[in-house]
């Protein structure tokens, strides 16, 4: 405990100093998002969507094994790093909110969620938040909106989020997209961004975003993150097949393989590499009807083939090379 306590009170020191610097912001981003923990994986995201530019830059924070904060309305982003480093030194979700909001002498304009890693979820909505805003939570979620056309709209985001089923991704997506049936944001709608993380630490941190996705200014930001959340999934899963045959789990490898080329029929990449992996091990009767289906889409990628012996992606073998760039016409 007394190795905590120090680092606490630098954080809590940082906040007041920055708290005080900061200048009151002239527009509120109006905002409504999620903040959550899965109960089974322990995974921590956070959702958001609002007509504002590139809002997942300032909105959405989330560290492994530590938890995740959304901060918006007239938005600090310092309550980001700030609540996860308190988070991170033991406190709650609770207790780290509530530490930042004393520090803050504009707590009255801040509409702020944290979620930590043990399922702990602390909100906030300030009194001079513009109306609509307000916030609704339940085991290890929030939650939360401001500036809404209708008061109906956090209500609609945690009855979605419990009902959805699949990963905490698609919860998300689904909590997202119940706000944008109420009408959400009363302006319209410009950005959204999702970020969920490992419920543990790694050490290794690019290992342990599951998603990190931003559509910083589109007409239909919903739709399209929901689209590139489907892309993320498919190279999850070519990701997964490469870090298998590093191992050589050959079989488990191509079942990632497969389960993208089925998620991504169009999607030449995900049909070139497998094809690939196999005729390397050997398996060139499996790898023929891939290669083609690749070669008949684009002759390109016939010449990316002649060039793979020489980096070691195929062996220097001229007969093998023969008979894969048979089946190009």
């Amino acid at each position: 405990m007394k190795r905590v306590l120090p680092a606490l009170t630098l954080v809590l020191l940082m906040a007041t100093t920055l708290f005080a610097q900061l200048e009151m912001p002239l527009r509120p981003v109006a905002t409504y998002s999620i903040v959550a923990r899965d109960s089974v994986t322990g995974q921590l995201g956070v959702a958001v969507q609002s007509n504002w530019f590139s809002v997942g830059s300032i909105v959405s924070w989330a560290e492994p094994g530590v938890g995740a904060v959304a901060t918006q309305s007239f938005i600090d982003p310092s309550y980001g790093p700030l609540g996860l480093a308190l988070m991170r030194a033991g406190k709650s979700a609770d207790a780290a909110l509530s530490a930042l909001l004393k520090a803050d002498e504009n707590q009255a304009v801040r509409q702020v969620a944290f979620v930590d890693a043990n399922g702990n979820v602390s909100k906030h909505t300030g009194s001079n938040c513009i109306d609509y805003a307000g916030s609704v939570s339940g085991p290890g979620f929030s939650c939360q909106a401001n500036m809404m056309e209708k008061n109906t709209v956090p209500v609609a985001m945690a009855n979605a989020y419990i009902e959805a089923t699949g990963d905490l991704a698609s919860r998300l997506m689904a909590a997202l997209e119940a706000a944008q049936a109420e009408k959400g944001d009363i302006r319209g709608k410009q950005s959204a961004a999702m970020l969920i993380v490992a419920g543990e630490t790694s050490g290794t941190p690019w290992n342990s975003r599951i998603v990190d996705l931003r559509v910083d200014d589109h007409k239909e930001p919903l739709k399209e993150l929901k689209r590139l959340l489907h892309v993320n999934r498919v190279y999850t899963h070519a990701n997964k097949g490469d870090e298998l045959m590093t191992t050589n789990q050959v079989d488990a490898a191509m079942q990632e393989y497969t389960k993208a080329m089925e998620l991504a029929p169009e999607n030449i990449e995900m049909t070139f590499w497998p094809a690939v992996t196999l005729a390397s091990i050997g398996r060139i009767d499996e790898a023929l009807p891939l290669f083609k289906k690749v070669f008949d889409r684009d002759l390109r990628w016939a010449e990316l083939v002649r060039r793979l012996p020489k980096v070691g992606l195929l062996p220097k073998d001229d007969a093998l090379l023969e008979k894969i760039l048979s089946v190009a016409k």
